[in-house]
Formats: structure tokens, C-alpha cells, sequence
């Protein structure tokens, strides 16, 4: 089988390889998509710490079980159409129990410690199958869409976690694939109007022309905090997302909240400049709530594909490239680039 092996930056081999057989604990899989993230250019680029080379790249996959182990856990059977999580908590410690799965401290990921979905068959370990990892497709949503549940998922932790709801105003910084996600979620959260600000005229217009925004901030032609207060006649936000990894953005998402508001640090910042200027008396007079956003659950995957799959969250618009894995650097190129909002890879 034809699989996207990592061996260090700027050097991901096209190769033939063994497929792979699952144990008496597993399922085996016959990749149909796998979408790329932005966490998969930087790993092209730059590696991770958490990847140890050589590994098959891919963790926002869905496919077709086409063997399962006799001692498999689920019930699944061969035709099954599943969607994978990627973070897989241990599901034992103290964390998990509680409920913080996503803080897990042993967790590990598809993709990352096992081989992933940049693949024609990929073997998912009991790991994820004890943990419900696995999750059922329902029959109008294709395999591109569920592939797009994963990072959909991390977006529905993130609202939960800022409480997203009924009349805000929402501030999405970031016009990726996230940040649209971000945008239609909070509509069907309840919000009343959803900005979104991006630093790129381009990558803006484009995911703007999806996504209808009630406004759409360029920050690289105007000061996004004073139009923040402008369109909000000087209220301010209740919800800033901050789905960009720069530390002005955090910055500025303080100076946008209104009284009480909250915001969401979901873009991590660069290793090498991981600090911003923090003004605690805003958030101290404000009564503002700063909360941070990891990954997500396999309860959050399991949402995200019912938002899906009841048509109150699409996302098959912004899927605007689809590449076979041949292709696969050209995808990330077009991840790097912005030149495409989604990009789905179809082994």
C-alpha cells in the first residue's frame, strides 16, 4: 500500500509499504479521507517533539472497517463507516475520570504515536477502541465531511469551554479552517453576530465568501480593536476566539471584551515566543475570563459529527481541495500558502 511516511523536516517519502494486520484488540481500516491541518504543515516543515520519526503522518482521518480482531471492542463489523479520534486519552487517571479527558497527562495521538491516516489501510490500536474512539458516520454525512469532525471537535471544546451562547457577540480572529469552523459554530450555539478578523485580505475573502460573517476584518487595513468597538458601538465583544498562534492577537483580544466577557487562547504561540503583554487590570476591572482550549474528547468528536450530520454546522464547502496522497505535498503547500480553506486527502 502507498503511504506518507515522515522522516524529518521537508523530508515526507512516498512509499510502498506492508499493509498492516491488526491484533485480536484491533480494527483495520481502509482509509477513504484524511484532511491536513496547519499542525501538519509545521510538522513538514519544523517536526514535532512528540513524533519520532519514521511515522506515518495523518490524524483528522475517516474510512471503512475492512477486518476486525476477534477481540475487538465496539461490535464493529466489516463495512462499518468510522471516524478517528486523534487525541486518545488513557481514560484511567485521575483527569479522565473527572471528566478532562483532553488534559490527560499520558495521552497520546494518532498520528503521532501510531502510524496515521496518510494511508491506503491504517490498524487502529485498542487504545482508541477502549477509550470510544471510534465513531459511527451517519449515512448523508460523506467520508470528506467526517474527516473535518477532529478539528470541528477541538472548536466545540473551546466554545464550551468559553460558554459560547444564546445572543453574544463573537470575535473569531483567524479565517482558516478553524476559525470557520469557529464562526458556524457560534451561530448554531445561539450567537447573535459573529465577526471574523484575518491579517490576510486574501485568505479573508475567501473564507468570508463562505462563511458570511456579519463583518469581515482585515487587520492588516484597519485596527481590529477599534472595529470591534465600532460595530459594537463601543460594548465591545462577549466572546474573542483567538484561532491565530500570534501573541498581538491575545493582546488585542483583551482590549476588544466587553464587561464580563470571555476569551479563548486556542492558537498556541510559537515555542520561542511563548509570553504576551498581559494587562491584568483589564481582566481584573472587566471581570473578564481568559480560558485556554486543548485539543478534544471523544464525546466532543462524537458532537461534532451530529452538528454535522443534522446540517447545523456544513462543512462541506469549505473543504476546497481534494488531492490523492500522491499529491500530498502539494496539499500541505496549499495548507502553508492559504490558498485553499480545508484540504482533504483521498488515498
Amino acid at each position: 500500500m502507498l503511504v506518507a511516511r515522515y522522516y524529518a523536516p521537508k523530508d515526507v517519502r512516498l512509499e510502498d509499504s506492508p499493509e498492516p494486520t491488526p491484533g485480536p484488540k484491533e480494527v483495520k481500516l481502509r482509509v477513504r479521507a484524511n484532511s491536513i491541518c496547519g499542525t501538519d504543515a509545521k510538522i513538514f516543515h519544523h517536526g514535532h517533539h512528540r513524533l519520532d520519526p519514521p511515522r506515518v503522518l495523518g490524524h483528522e482521518l475517516a474510512g471503512e472497517v475492512v477486518e476486525v480482531g476477534p477481540d475487538a471492542a465496539g461490535g464493529w463489523q466489516v463495512g462499518d463507516r468510522v471516524q478517528v479520534i486523534a487525541a486518545v486519552p488513557c481514560g484511567e487517571c485521575d483527569y479522565c475520570k473527572r471528566g478532562w479527558q483532553t488534559v490527560c497527562p499520558t495521552q497520546k495521538a494518532v498520528g503521532y504515536h501510531w502510524d496515521g491516516g496518510l494511508a491506503q489501510y491504517i490498524v487502529i490500536p485498542e487504545e482508541v477502541l477502549k477509550v470510544n474512539g471510534l465513531n459511527r458516520i451517519a449515512e448523508n454525512v460523506s467520508f470528506a465531511e467526517a474527516s473535518v469532525a477532529e478539528p470541528f471537535a477541538c472548536a466545540l471544546n473551546a466554545q464550551e469551554l468559553a460558554n459560547v451562547g444564546e445572543d453574544d457577540i463573537v470575535v473569531v480572529v483567524g479565517a482558516g479552517p478553524i476559525g470557520c469552523i469557529h464562526v458556524r459554530l457560534a451561530r448554531a450555539r445561539g450567537a447573535a453576530k459573529v465577526f471574523l478578523v484575518e491579517l490576510s485580505r486574501e485568505r479573508l475573502d475567501l473564507s468570508a465568501e463562505r462563511v458570511q460573517p456579519d463583518a469581515a476584518i482585515c487587520s492588516a487595513e484597519v485596527d481590529p480593536v477599534a472595529e470591534v468597538m465600532r460595530l459594537t458601538e463601543g460594548r465591545g465583544a462577549d466572546v474573542i476566539i483567538t484561532a491565530a498562534g500570534a501573541g498581538k492577537v491575545q493582546e488585542d483580544a483583551l482590549q476588544m471584551a466587553a464587561l464580563r466577557g470571555r476569551i479563548s487562547l486556542f492558537g498556541g504561540l510559537p515555542k520561542d515566543k511563548p509570553t504576551i503583554t498581559f494587562d491584568s487590570n483589564v481582566v481584573h476591572y472587566r471581570e473578564l475570563t481568559v480560558v485556554g482550549a486543548n485539543g478534544s474528547s471523544p464525546d466532543h468528536n462524537r458532537k461534532a459529527l451530529e452538528y454535522i450530520a443534522s446540517g447545523a454546522v456544513p462543512v462541506a464547502d469549505l473543504i476546497t481541495l481534494r488531492l490523492p496522497l500522491e499529491k500530498f505535498v502539494e496539499g500541505v503547500e496549499a495548507v502553508t500558502g492559504g490558498t485553499a480553506i480545508k484540504v482533504t486527502i483521498e488515498p
